[in-house]
């Protein structure tokens, strides 16, 4: 809604010094959205006169039409004498009165004027049209011509009402009484404590028998429809300039007196109006649904049609227009240009029931100035009153006749009362309002209130949102200021914080951004297409998807079994945009169907779903385990000064999957593996111990070239996707803390000869056990083949750190605790000490 603040100030005394920065505070205080305050006429400086054109000359030779003119601008240029100005413009004619700019002057935009020579003669200034003058499209198509009864040399910028300021209210759904004048008037009126002229206060004849005929036949769709009928009026009349001015500034086009006339009204009181043209009219006018299959020729010229549940304005003929949307283009009022000049018009101020209207509007694609008010609700009060104002326009401007007749028909209808608390408002918003606040603060915006401790309050006819006491409780806390509500913390009960599972979760996520991965956050969403491109067999577990009932896309119809498709698509982006060193994780859940979901069940929203039913359509879930997955390509350490960089590998998707290990306090166990869509010599099967059982936990490496190949990915990209829920199954009990030893460290390293596919994890396992209490840490630090060792065995180095708790180890000791580690090694892998 945009409000011009010259109209505004027509309702509410507001004090001379408020500019539209200052009304727009005010009313955001009170809970209005004022998005923008428009000024109009900005850096506008004269002078800027009406002026009569005296001559029109023709010149020729030029690609398009030129006139030269001389134009009356009495003394404003100072001499008296005619004024010479080059104009293309070509809808006026000698003796129009018009707007002209004179050298010195400046238009908006900074656009000086000066005298110039064009088109082989001296232009003094310029003929203006609307545009130029930032006045928007004024239904001309030129420059503006005015009425002949205006004075030459009159300031046309006073005349015009150039200079303004507009505010630009997106007003809520809930506030459909605020696109009027007369609605944001009345909060402006709330927000200063400065009385309103409401302009609907107005004498209106009662109902008689005379009034045009009018038959109801929903009075649900339709609980009010006032008529009356203006004759005589002068087809040669034009909406004045302040009517055509306060039309654009709002926002809407003059079209004609008529129509405009119903515009100015809809603006001002809120009530949407049609005008019809009543020798267009057959018979009397009637309101009721539409039949399966009648059409109407709208005003904007399109035949649509109907829906049985249109509602639809008739005559004998059939509909004639769509209740509360759109007029009928059979009783259109004629423009003044017509050779048939309408000059009788009945005059329609209906209410009609918001939903019917919005969905008529959408269900034909056709938003309008009155459907957009209906909608949100319309006063059913200001009917009448809205069509005494335009009867009294008409007659005022167009020299009209209004007849005696006024048709009334109404569906019975009573007060809406509400019974409150006088402190619910008080529980409500934490402050102590008061009896005497909450009672003013309901009164200003015009309910009725009676009682002392239990409240009974009328809501106003302009508030179908007011129906409860929380919506009177709103009415009053957003009056007294959002701002003055005190902002306390709650203090959140003891044992609701994080559960281990969380903390466990987010120290994973901050582990391995710590270790340089960006998290990339994906939709779930997956489809057969990238399950092919992975490489997985036809009877891979993760091609059973969930299929969604009305997917996103056609192409991902399916929630994703895996996190790798999401990451591998962001890794390919990021690349494909010159980002090649990249190190990509995600955390999220996957979904996994099981074959035993139940039918999920429809719940009640009357009341609190009971606990069966609730676990009734847990049953319908899929399994949602929570997995963890990372990417790489490119660098992972950078080339510079500090010596040569170095390519991520698959060794470094494992690394990351001991990361996410050491942060659960978990032993990862790392064996050779094949599992799509990795590289089957080069990947890594994880493992951790889950109740005394080696458990799969996941898979690291390198990804087949061939699915490289097919998903357009850097060459040597890695992978590692875990299921988290597997990990925390692994904890053994709260994490503990390393305890530091303050004794040395004795450092034993041994080299041991194994067959070539006896795994290494075997080999360290083994060290492990046999070494006993004293093994520190263990770490494979060489892998070496060659003629030296034989044909078909491996030498694998590790060093073993021993420390213990309470002293410091000979060397005995920690000798004979590699010896009982090497012994047992020997024993399950046949391992045999490399140079004995």
């Amino acid at each position: 809604m945009r409000v011009p603040l010259s109209w505004l100030r027509e309702y509410v005394d507001l004090p001379a010094t408020e500019t539209g920065r200052d009304v727009q505070a005010k009313l955001v205080a009170v809970g209005l959205e004022v998005e923008t305050v428009e000024q109009t006429g900005a850096g506008l400086k004269g002078p800027l006169v009406v002026g009569k054109v005296l001559t029109i000359e023709e010149l020729e030779g030029f690609k398009k039409p030129i006139r030269f003119c001389t134009v009356d601008v009495g003394a404003a240029n100072g001499t008296g004498e005619p004024q010479e100005i080059v104009c293309g413009a070509r809808n006026f004619a000698v003796g129009d009165k018009v707007v002209v700019v004179l050298p010195g002057a400046v238009l908006p935009g900074d656009f000086a004027i000066a005298s110039r020579k064009t088109y082989g003669k001296t232009s003094h200034g310029m003929i203006c049209s609307g545009d130029e003058l930032g006045m928007g499209d004024d239904g001309s198509g030129g420059i503006i011509v005015l009425p002949p009864e205006h004075e030459v040399g009159t300031d046309a910028i006073e005349l015009l009402q150039l200079v303004d300021e507009v505010l630009d209210i997106a007003v809520t759904p809930d506030r459909g009484y605020c696109l009027s004048m007369r609605g944001v008037a009345r909060e402006t009126a709330i927000a200063y404590g400065l009385p309103l002229r409401d302009p609907a206060l107005l004498d209106v004849p009662a109902p008689n028998a005379y009034g045009y005929p009018v038959q109801v036949a929903d009075p649900i769709g339709c609980s009010r429809f006032t008529a009356r009928t203006v004759v005589g009026l002068q087809p040669e009349a034009r909406s004045p300039i302040w009517l055509r001015r306060r039309l654009q500034k709002a926002g809407m086009r003059p079209i004609s007196l008529a129509v405009d006339v119903t515009n100015y009204v809809m603006l001002e009181l809120g009530q949407p109006l049609h005008a019809y043209d009543r020798t267009r009219i057959d018979g009397p006018i009637g309101v009721r649904r539409a039949e399966r299959g009648e059409k109407l020729t709208t005003l904007d010229g399109a035949v649509r049609v109907l829906d049985p549940a249109d509602l639809v304005i008739t005559d004998n003929r059939g509909p004639i227009g769509l209740a509360g949307v759109m007029g009928g283009a059979n009783t259109e009022i004629a423009d003044a240009e017509e050779d048939t000049r309408t000059t009788e018009v009945v005059i329609e101020a209906a209410h009609f029931d918001a939903i019917s209207i919005a969905r008529t509007a959408r269900r034909h694609k056709l938003a309008s100035e009155a459907s957009k008010r209906f909608e949100r609700g319309v006063d059913p009060q200001a009917a009448a009153a809205a069509a005494q104002r335009t009867v009294d326009l008409l007659v005022l401007l167009a020299g009209g006749t209004a007849e005696a007749g006024v048709t009334e028909v109404t569906a019975p209808s009573g007060p809406r009362t509400i019974t409150m608390a006088a402190d619910h408002p008080d529980k409500v918003a934490g402050v102590a309002y008061g009896r005497e606040t909450v009672v003013r603060r309901l009164q200003e915006v015009g309910c009725d209130v009676y009682g002392q401790d239990e409240l009974l309050v009328t809501a106003p006819s302009w508030r179908p949102d007011l129906n409860e006491p929380n919506d009177l409780a709103e009415e009053v806390i957003r009056l007294e200021g959002y701002e003055n509500l005190p902002s306390t913390l709650p203090t959140p009960p003891s044992g609701r914080g994080l559960t281990d599972r969380q903390r466990l979760h987010r120290r994973i996520g901050r582990a391995l951004a710590g270790a340089g991965y960006v998290e990339a956050l994906n939709y779930p969403f997956t489809g057969e297409a990238v399950l092919d491109q992975l490489g997985l067999a036809a009877d891979d577990a993760r091609r059973r998807t969930v299929r969604l009932v009305n997917p996103l896309s056609d192409e991902e119809p399916s929630l994703r079994t895996t996190l790798l498709p999401g990451l591998l698509g962001a890794l390919r982006r990021n690349d494909g945009r010159g980002s090649h060193d990249l190190a990509l994780f995600e955390t999220g859940l996957v979904f996994v169907p099981t074959g035993q979901e139940t039918k999920p069940v429809r719940l009640p929203v009357d009341r609190r779903p009971s606990d069966e039913e609730i676990a009734a359509l847990d049953a319908a879930l899929p399994r949602q385990p929570r997995h963890a997955a990372v990417v790489l390509a490119g660098a992972r350490e950078q080339a510079g000064w500090w010596g040569k960089g170095r390519p991520a590998d698959w060794a470094d998707s494992v690394e990351a999957a001991r990361t996410i290990a050491r942060e659960a306090g978990v032993d990862l166990t790392v064996r050779a593996g094949q599992h799509a869509p990795w590289h089957p010599g080069r990947c890594a099967a994880l493992y951790v111990s889950v109740n005394g059982e080696e458990t799969l936990f996941g898979h690291a490496g390198e990804l087949h070239p061939r699915v490289i190949k097919e998903l357009h990915l850097p060459e040597r990209t890695c992978a590692m996707e875990v299921e988290l829920d597997v990990l925390e199954q692994a904890v053994d009990g709260a994490l503990q803390a390393p305890r530091i030893s303050t004794f040395p460290v004795a450092t034993q390293d041994v080299a041991l000869v194994v067959a070539q596919d006896v795994p290494a994890a075997d080999v360290e396992q083994a060290l492990c056990e046999g070494a006993g209490e004293l093994l520190e840490s263990l770490r494979l630090f060489d892998v070496f083949t060659g003629e030296q060792i034989g044909g078909g065995h491996k030498s694998l180095a590790y060093a073993l750190r021993f420390r213990a708790a309470d002293r410091t180890l000979t060397v005995d000791e920690a000798t004979a605790a590699r010896d009982a580690a090497v012994a047992l090694a020997a024993e399950r892998t046949g391992a045999v000490l490399r140079g004995a």
